[in-house]
């Protein structure tokens, strides 16, 4: 019904002065397709796009906005965000939003849900630390946790492979039972029925590292079975990326599900240069039928944990394990003897690819106050302020804080970057949580790309360099994601597709933050809209919020709930004269009991008035009122769930 109102709006709208929320006028719109910018005004009613085209002079809006000057595109997805929990901490997504972002996908192997108290206590330092209480143990709590926390923008997830498994098994070394198996099964399923968007993978982490092949494929086949998509880091980006990539495909095909190669890159400088090979293989991929795709940030440094830099099968039985074992002075030179071994292809080696020594490994963010002395500095810096070795100064760091250290990585090459940049088929990521200038999520530095990947690449590789046509990025940013995650009428500028807006000087647009002083956000957005909610003006947060949980095409209650939220009630009617012929431009108000006006509007063309509304509304009353009609009022009562009908004949003066 929805639907319906807002397709006849839409015809009425060029006919006659129709207020919008807002009109924006003037605008170089990028529409998400990669076909040419053109010149449209774009009118916005609640969260959905009304109309694009030229309007009229007399039109009418309770906002508008010039936008001469200006580009006009869809809002940006992120499509690896890894926000699920920082929204939940700090719901403005400030990092995000200041960059274009109105959607982000979440979730690389370990995810949001399912949970359990094992699980729950393994990350009780980070909960802890921001005060973050733990009350869903799946997607569908969490979907509800993060609707009232009333989010900055949309986000949607996978389910993870590790997650999964160790929500099934633990952190252990083995291949699953049969019965595990088909428990883990069960779980993506049931995961896919409350909205995940697909099964993610972290094959270089512990727990996920421990998956075998055909494990992957068993539950990329539940995945599959329920419209999602096999998303992934990829078990090895360094000396053995080909046979990883090669994995990638036999998941794909033996599953029968697309595939998605999360943060595209080659890793490791004895490596660089051998883009050309792996965008050449997942090419023969592609032609062969296998639909496999990637994104990227466009870094040469690359973020995780300090621990990640110990092989993964040190990980094993948890954080509490891993940590011990670095203690011990025999598993120590164990390691350190692996570090250093250029012959060991078995995983990768982020000492060795970030050129050994440790002036490659920046540390970003701890937990422990008395350790926020090392964050913005190098291994080596800190290795020469304790005195001892670059590599024990990691483990002893790793150590101190509980294995909670983030580093910065650097082992990319820039022609390899821009390279598969150039692809059509590799979309955008963030592959950081949201982050701010102020409030909790601002104590510790960051990632670059946590607050400039969009920005960088509109102003670094469309407008200086030429990298990209300004319409190609566009389309990486909004509609192949969005196609990617079967998001519902997202990621297209067009009319009744939500209202996620961005409008960016093309000139201005650019990344502020550096790996040296990281938390510094883009600039050059002058607005951004998220479901019609405007959250950006001027390079400022507003404070208004919009997003939404975001299900995936599995969700079992997508029939009846497609925009994901729960169902509105609805008021609505056909007005008409004496002889039953509509009469529109009526004025229709809803008024509560004591006579103040709740909402009031103009009636369609087909003489239809609709209010959508939450809220119950005893003893109400309608109004109608048109120039030569007389007046009339009818009194309804209405729960706020469901449609009341009231009719309206109007008898001429």
């Amino acid at each position: 019904m929805r639907r319906i109102a807002l397709l006849l709006l839409f015809v009425a709208a060029p006919l006659f002065a129709q207020q919008y929320d807002t009109l924006i006028r003037n605008g170089r719109v990028v529409d998400g397709s990669g076909n040419p910018w053109y010149y449209a005004d774009i009118g916005i009613v609640q969260d959905r796009i009304a109309f694009i085209g030229t309007a009229a002079p007399d039109v009418t809006a309770k906002r508008t906005i010039d936008a001469k000057g200006l580009v006009v595109a869809p809002g940006f997805i992120d499509m690896l965000g890894q926000s699920e929990v920082s929204l939940l901490i700090d719901p403005r997504a400030e990092s995000k939003l200041r960059q274009g972002i109105t959607t982000e996908i979440t979730g690389e192997g370990d995810t949001i849900a399912p949970l359990n108290e094992r699980i729950k206590k393994e990350g009780s330092d980070y909960t802890e630390h921001f005060h973050l209480t733990i009350d869903w143990t799946d997607f569908e709590g969490y979907f509800h946790r993060l609707e009232k926390a009333k989010p900055g923008v949309n986000l949607g997830t996978y389910v993870g492979a590790a997650q999964v498994r160790n929500f099934v098994m633990g952190s252990v070394d083995r291949a699953p039972t049969k019965d595990e198996l088909k428990q883990m099964y069960e779980l993506v399923e049931d995961a896919m029925a409350q909205g995940a968007m697909g099964l993610s993978s972290a094959l270089m982490y512990a727990p996920g590292e421990y998956a075998k092949t055909d494990e992957l494929v068993a539950m990329a086949s539940a995945a599959a079975k329920h419209g999602g998509i096999y998303a992934s880091h990829i078990r090895n980006e360094s000396e053995t990326e080909l046979e990883a990539i090669e994995e990638v495909e036999t998941i794909a095909r033996e599953a029968d599900i697309p595939a998605e190669i999360f943060h595209l890159k080659v890793a490791g400088k004895g490596n660089w240069g051998t883009m050309t090979a792996i965008l050449s293989e997942i090419e023969k991929a592609r032609a062969s039928g296998l639909d496999i795709t990637a994104d990227q940030y466009p870094y040469i440094a690359s973020a995780t944990s300090l621990g990640a830099i110990v092989p993964a099968r040190y990980h094993e039985g948890g954080t509490d394990a891993f940590v011990k074992r670095l203690q011990d002075p025999k598993t120590r030179q164990e390691i350190r003897a692996l570090l250093t071994n250029a012959g060991d292809h078995s995983y990768d080696n982020m000492w060795l690819g970030t050129g050994g020594g440790g002036r490659g490994i920046l540390v970003i963010s701890v937990l422990k106050p008395e350790l926020k002395k090392y964050e913005g500095k190098n291994i080596e810096q800190i290795a020469a302020m304790q005195n001892k070795h670059p590599i024990d100064a990691i483990f002893d760091l790793v150590v101190a804080d509980h294995d909670n250290v983030g580093s910065v990585y650097f082992e990319m090459d820039e022609n390899d970057l821009r390279l598969a940049m150039q692809q059509p088929w590799v979309s955008v990521g963030t592959d950081y949580g949201e982050v701010a200038e102020d409030g909790p999520l601002s104590e510790s530095k960051s990632h670059p790309r946590a607050w400039g990947s969009f920005a960088r690449i509109l102003g670094r590789y469309v407008r200086d360099e030429h990298v990209l046509r300004l319409e190609d990025a566009v389309r990486k940013f909004s509609s192949l994601p969005a196609q990617r995650e079967k998001l519902d009428h997202r990621g297209l500028l067009k009319p009744d597709y939500f209202a996620d807006v961005v409008i960016f000087d093309p000139a201005a647009v650019k990344d502020v933050a550096t790996f040296e002083d990281p938390n510094h956000p883009s600039v050059g957005f002058k607005y951004v809209f998220v479901n019609g909610v405007l959250s950006v003006e001027d390079d400022k947060l507003t404070g208004q919020t919009g997003g939404r949980p975001l299900r995936g095409p599995g969700w079992a209650l997508k029939e009846a709930m497609p925009e994901g939220l729960a169902p509105k009630g609805v008021i609505q009617g056909m007005i008409t004269d004496e002889g039953g012929y509509p009469v529109f431009r009526v004025k229709v108000t809803l008024l509560d009991a004591s006579g103040h006006e709740i909402v009031s509007a103009n009636n369609h063309r087909d003489g239809r008035y609709r209010f959508e509304r939450t809220e119950p509304c005893k003893d109400c009353t309608i109004k109608v009122e048109h120039a030569g009609f007389a007046a009339q009022t009818a009194k309804t009562s209405y729960n706020g769930l469901n449609d009341v009908w009231v009719g309206f004949r109007m008898e001429r003066k």
